[in-house]
């Protein structure tokens, strides 16, 4: 990752630096890794908005499974997180970035990720935005598979389009990437020393 940053650098080029969390022998759906999640997403933040690194972005899954928070659209009957406890995962995991950040859907269900984003706007986290394929999308796949590419077509301008403003809805504390980086620059934590990038 260093090595990365550097070369990114020396070329003048973002780098945007995708956190994929995980556990060796765990499924990342289940119980287990969710008990975990939260330290893992916010340990790798810390890690990655080190200097070393040169990161100008971070991608990060949001610090909990929202399958297991309660009020959540796919919470189950065990919950493993209630809406405060989750609230306060958010706020642990954004504290410990030094860099801009953005949140993936990581393949929950539209609604899924609209509670996710829900949760970080009531936690009042500053991520710069979304970045989501799946959840905006992946209903469509079956569409496609039936009845072809026009009927995706128009599925995407229906329920893609809706899929993607009920996203959009939920980003009211978003921030430009443009004024994180500002901020942690004035904070003494400034990626690109003297560039004023991103």
């Amino acid at each position: 990752m260093e090595r990365i940053g550097a070369e990114c650098l020396g070329l003048d080029v973002l780098f945007f630096l995708e956190l994929v969390s995980y556990a060796e022998g765990m499924d990342d759906r289940g119980l287990d890794f969710a008990r975990i999640k939260p330290e893992v997403v916010t340990q790798s933040m810390a890690e990655f908005s080190k200097d070393q690194y040169r990161v100008d972005v971070l991608k990060v899954g949001v610090p909990v499974n929202i399958a297991f928070v309660e009020g959540s659209p796919s919470a189950g009957r065990q919950t493993l997180y209630s809406r405060k406890e989750a609230i306060t995962h958010y706020r642990g995991a954004a504290a410990a970035a030094r860099v801009p950040f953005i949140y993936l859907s990581q393949g929950v269900s539209n609604e899924d990720f609209q509670y996710a984003l829900e949760l970080a706007a009531e936690a009042g986290v500053k991520s710069s935005g979304v970045l989501c394929g799946r959840a905006t999308w992946q209903d469509g796949v079956p569409v496609f598979a039936k009845n072809g590419a026009k009927a995706l077509e128009e599925w995407l301008l229906q329920e893609g389009v809706k899929n993607i403003e009920n996203v959009n809805r939920h980003l009211s504390t978003a921030q430009s990437c443009f004024s994180a980086a500002t901020a942690a620059a004035a904070a003494g934590n400034s990626r690109r020393k003297g560039k004023g990038r991103p």
